[in-house]
């Protein structure tokens, strides 16, 4: 029977994917960024093409036939090139800025905000030829050629059966003027990057759902590791145990000094018990001095009863004084009357004199 402690089956605790995130560990496709920015530039440049096109052939016009341009020296030369190259980064900007933007909100859909400059490193082992060789034949980069061999047997069979699609056209091109040739290659160009970005999407967004998969199959914990992990984030069971049980025996310690100064506790009658104390002179409303639930209250019951403190059983105003009403707090204004009564009644049974209990 194998050893249940090494199959991995329990899925990764937080501070698990906290650590492998810290490492970089994340679950990222390549190619879904690179399918997106061409995706993009298809799109601007089918609706923004042909004006980007105008505006550099007007810039070369303007340059070749400006009279100021013919008699040409090093000053306007220099004038000249700054000049284009000025017009042309206007044109093409938003384009740019698009693919700058697409890439961002890729990465952060993927990773989110990840900073590693421990990364930025140089690492001599990642250069060794001998152990670079190895990790060429690791069976992740041997899936990774077979996918980017996939690829490109799908991305030539999209253009071909494009083009075979548009084959006539092409064929019957030398009827045309120049004019219809450049807008035939130019559409058929956008036409062939279109089909080929939606297919490299496809298949990325195939990449990215096996990269996740694969994360959380790495990320699973075995027996051990689980154990080992809650033992680091909780300690050690045995000192835990250690731990509570000095914490029950300091609140036992309190229980025993504090309930007998009580001049009440107030039951649920066997699942709650609060011990209530007041003094007209020093409080300004009455405290409660311990409760509990379940063995804690039958142990503020027992001392009750060995110290001759009244035991009254109150469902209602038990319940609602054990949940919000902590250890040395005052008795809220909408429990005050409730507590008055019970303490009117326990001073009546002792023959006492009744504080000033009105609020």
């Amino acid at each position: 029977m194998a050893d249940s402690s090494g199959d991995k089956k329990h899925d990764a605790t937080p501070h698990r994917r906290q650590q492998a995130r810290e490492k970089g560990q994340v679950a990222r496709s390549q190619d879904l960024g690179s399918a997106l920015v061409l995706l993009l530039a298809v799109f601007a440049l089918r609706w923004s093409g042909p004006a980007m096109l105008n505006s550099i052939a007007e810039i070369m016009k303007a340059s070749f036939t400006q009279a100021r341009y013919w008699r040409m020296d090093e000053r306007a030369a220099a004038g000249l090139v700054s000049a284009s190259i000025t017009e042309c980064l206007w044109f093409l900007s938003p384009l740019m800025l698009c693919v700058c933007g697409i890439i961002l909100v890729n990465n952060w859909f993927q990773v989110g905000f990840l900073f590693l400059p421990e990364k930025l490193g140089l690492d001599w082992k990642r250069i060794d030829p001998i152990k670079g060789a190895g990790r060429l034949m690791a069976l992740p980069n041997v899936a990774r050629l077979g996918f980017g061999l996939l690829k490109i047997a799908l991305v030539t069979l999209v253009i071909a059966l494009g083009l075979w699609g548009q084959w006539d056209q092409i064929m019957g091109a030398q009827t045309l003027t120049a004019g219809e040739i450049g807008g035939l290659v130019w559409n058929t160009t956008l036409d062939m990057c279109m089909r080929t970005a939606l297919v490299l999407l496809f298949l990325a967004v195939l990449d990215y759902g096996f990269q996740w998969w694969k994360l959380e199959q790495d990320l699973k914990m075995t027996d051990e590791e689980l154990r080992e992990e809650m033992k680091m984030m909780n300690g050690d069971p045995q000192i835990v145990a250690r731990r509570r049980a000095v914490q029950r025996q300091l609140m036992m310690n309190r229980i025993q000094s504090a309930v007998p100064d009580a001049d009440v506790v107030i039951t649920n009658p066997t699942e709650l018990a609060i011990a209530i104390r007041f003094d007209a002179e020093t409080m300004p409303a009455p405290i409660v001095l311990a409760k509990g639930a379940g063995q804690v209250a039958a142990r503020i019951r027992k001392i009750a009863l060995q110290a001759g403190v009244p035991v009254l059983e109150r469902k209602p105003l038990a319940q609602a004084l054990f949940k919000t009403v902590e250890i040395g707090e005052v008795v809220p204004v909408e429990q005050y009357a409730a507590v008055a009564e019970v303490l009117r009644y326990v001073y009546q049974l002792q023959g006492k004199k009744l504080p000033a209990l009105d609020g």
